[in-house]
């Protein structure tokens, strides 16, 4: 079967219904399906729906997905609603409406979580086959979910084709070891996986003991350990240790690839609507609380009046009845037949007025006895309509209408939080932002503002404080982690862990840790080594084909919060903080501050929320820095290799009103990465592919803006 293999998750869950944004077992299992081992077996972007706990409505979307000839899912999963609760109705709702059952894939499934935990016997799990759709029912946690999903994934493929209609005796020519091989499983692997599982557990484990939900994944390596990269061994002497870098190198695109899957998907919370929302995005739509304007209210200066029906009598002079001014706490008088009243732009209309005349189409004919006031006024027209000049009730926004949707960002520039405030919302639901650490590590490495002259080889911590003022500028909440020495005793370790921790009031706990130096293959270089070997952390990549930033290392560390939320610490899921350990050098840092934290950091505070499907790369749809055509001033060498990320200013012509590039590198010196002033003045990054030769004056290159372009 050469077509993608599409699979459907049904999210079954009354509370999820009403509140998409909680649901954690859609984003779950969507990352299993986007992994690259997923996705190189031939399975598309999953689809992903909520319903509530009702059976007909389950079915209903089942049959949509199954029932098609010309357009139908391969695999539909569906997560919760399998246990012994009252409204547990999945198995009920899917067993009815298979064609052929699947009791072997049941049984690895169950298989899977008894080795984990004996409440596994408290789910109901029933799958099969409709029509060309293979369907299984999964628990309602996401570790339940993940682990039974995970159990049967690499078999599903072979299910799937076999449904869809392909000839069987063509797929099993080549033997059970064919089959295993193209699955990558194995029947001597899977016992000894078992047996080391089962002997380890209580090492590796904390059961989640929740009724039906199959506790935590279970581990299951597929690699060899000794086909896995790793970092060098702190302990090993100089002969002993890497002569080339174990990580293999990847793109840029591949590593943007990475960090979008690791990337945890946001968590929201409830904020009061004022300055400091300006930067977060809404988790959800925001309904109007009150109409705008709330009364009927003049859009002029003038005097309201009483237009007959006839359509005429306006013109006249008219007793001055009362004075509506727009800062009024309370109506004005009704307004009799005969009389006008003075009222100012915004303020409400008196009862039975229903026009305002311009205060232009007037002339004052008398004032009261003192001089003060007006006691008539002569209007000069008899055209005044019914309705003119007056703005009605909810004509700007109408109580209940949607004025904002899940996703929009709210703006410095006020109108968002204008918004929000003129209809009477007090408070919003937005993704929560995440809280990001910076580490600098080095023994060489002084604070920027010691006064002390420096000696030897030191120098002045600068990347820190480039750094927190970036991420600062960006709107992010930045704890300054200090400086780690390079010493294998553990400071480094104790900073990290730290991070996660927090370290008291002024140093929260934080979600992302930005580390710069420390990556590459000196003795003294101790970053990897310390995620992988002691806080058990993974390294998701430790070289990039880029220029510069080639070192960049992408990783994450688990972590188990020291309290659950309301209730009991060992069912607290394990969670993850990612670590950007980023080169040492000053533009190496920024430059990949700028391409790879950037776009995670949007995606952790929901800017990329509302996509159907991974964006990666920074576009300005997704997440990331925007990016733009330029032209350049001046030809440009290129690296034979690797793509250059270099540093430009760009300016908008007034003659032409076009984009012009510049390098900040000029002049004979380059752009070394080590060169700090490289990246002073720049605003945008010129995205370099290799080639062998240069890209010449006026050709227009793809270019990513760090902040405003500057006028010519």
């Amino acid at each position: 079967m050469s077509s993608p293999l599409r699979a459907a998750i049904l999210v079954i869950s009354d509370s999820a219904f009403v509140d998409p944004g909680s649901d954690k077992v859609g984003p779950a299992l969507t990352e299993i399906f986007t992994s690259a081992q997923l996705q190189s077996k031939g399975w598309t972007f999953p689809k992903v729906d909520i319903v509530p706990d009702d059976v007909e409505l389950i079915q209903d979307v089942i049959k949509n997905y199954t029932d098609n000839e010309n357009d139908y899912y391969n695999l539909v999963v569906t997560s919760g609603g399998t246990g012994f609760a009252v409204k547990d109705v999945t198995p009920e709702a899917v067993a009815p409406i298979l064609h052929r059952h699947a009791p072997g894939l049941v049984h690895g499934m169950l298989a899977a979580s008894l080795q984990v935990t004996p409440f596994a016997m408290m789910s109901r799990p029933v799958a099969g086959v409709r029509n060309k759709s293979l369907i299984l029912t999964l628990p309602g946690s996401p570790k339940g979910a993940k682990e039974n999903l995970e159990a049967v994934i690499s078999l599903l493929p072979h299910a799937c084709i076999q449904a869809a209609g392909a000839n069987s005796r063509e797929l099993h020519a080549g033997g059970l070891k064919k089959l295993e091989s193209e699955a990558g499983v194995s029947s001597t692997n899977s016992n000894a996986t078992k047996k080391d599982s089962l002997s380890h557990d209580h090492h590796h484990h904390h059961h989640n003991h929740g009724g039906g939900h199959g506790g935590h994944q279970i581990p299951k390596a597929h690699t060899a350990p000794e086909d896995r990269p790793q970092s060098n061994d702190p302990n090993a002497g100089p002969t002993r240790r890497y002569r080339s870098s174990p990580y293999p190198m990847l793109s840029v695109d591949e590593a943007l690839r990475i960090i979008a899957q690791e990337t945890p998907e946001p968590t929201t919370t409830q904020v009061p609507v004022d300055s400091d929302l300006v930067g977060s995005v809404l988790a959800e739509d925001v309904y109007a609380g009150e109409a705008v304007p709330a009364y009927r209210a003049s859009i002029v200066d003038g005097y309201a009046v009483i237009v007959p029906s006839s359509g005429s009598g306006t013109k006249g002079v008219f007793p001055v009845a009362s004075v509506s001014h727009a800062q009024a706490a309370s109506m004005p008088p009704p307004l009799n037949p005969g009389t006008i009243a003075r009222i100012t732009t915004g303020a409400p209309l008196p009862p039975n007025a229903n026009a305002v005349v311009m205060v232009e189409d007037t002339i004052l004919a008398s004032t009261t006895p003192d001089g003060k006031e007006e006691a008539t006024v002569e209007i000069l027209t008899d055209n005044i309509k019914s309705g003119e000049n007056i703005r009605e009730p909810g004509s700007d926004v109408s109580r209940g209408s949607k004025i904002l949707t899940r996703g929009d960002l709210i703006s410095a520039v006020g109108g968002e939080i204008g918004l929000l405030v003129s209809t009477g919302t007090r408070t919003v639901k937005v993704f929560k932002k995440p809280t990001v650490g910076v580490l600098s590590t080095g023994d060489e490495l002084v604070l920027h503002d010691d006064p002390r002259v420096l000696t030897g080889g030191q120098i002045r911590d600068s990347n820190r404080p480039s750094l927190i003022s970036c991420l600062r500028s960006w709107g992010f909440e930045t704890v300054d982690l200090g400086i780690a020495r390079d010493t294998p005793a553990g400071e480094l370790e104790k900073a990290l862990r730290g991070a996660v921790r927090g370290l008291g009031s002024d140093k929260p706990p934080v979600d992302i840790i930005i580390t710069t130096g420390g990556v590459s293959m000196g003795e003294l270089d101790l970053l990897k080594p310390t995620i992988e070997r002691t806080l058990g952390g993974t390294i998701h990549f430790g070289r990039v084909s880029m220029k510069p930033g080639k070192p960049t290392t992408f990783a994450t560390v688990p972590y188990k919060p020291s309290t659950a939320a309301g209730g009991d610490t060992a069912q607290q899921e394990r969670e993850k903080r990612l670590v950007f350990s980023l080169p040492g050098n000053p533009a190496s840092a920024l430059v990949t501050l700028n391409l790879f934290v950037l776009p995670s950091l949007h995606k952790m505070m929901g800017l990329a929320s509302t996509s159907t499907a991974p964006s990666p790369l920074p576009t300005p749809t997704s997440v990331g820095l925007p990016i733009i055509s330029a032209s350049l001033t001046h030809p440009i060498p290129l690296d034979p290799k690797r793509t250059e990320y270099h540093r430009a200013i760009v300016t908008a012509s007034r003659k032409d009103g076009r984009l012009y590039a510049t390098s900040t590198g000029l002049a004979g010196v380059g752009q070394r990465s080590s060169r700090v002033g490289s990246l002073a003045k720049a605003n945008a990054l010129l995205v370099l592919r290799p080639g062998e030769d240069r890209i010449g004056e006026g050709q227009l290159v793809e270019a990513l803006l760090m902040g405003g372009v500057v006028p010519e």
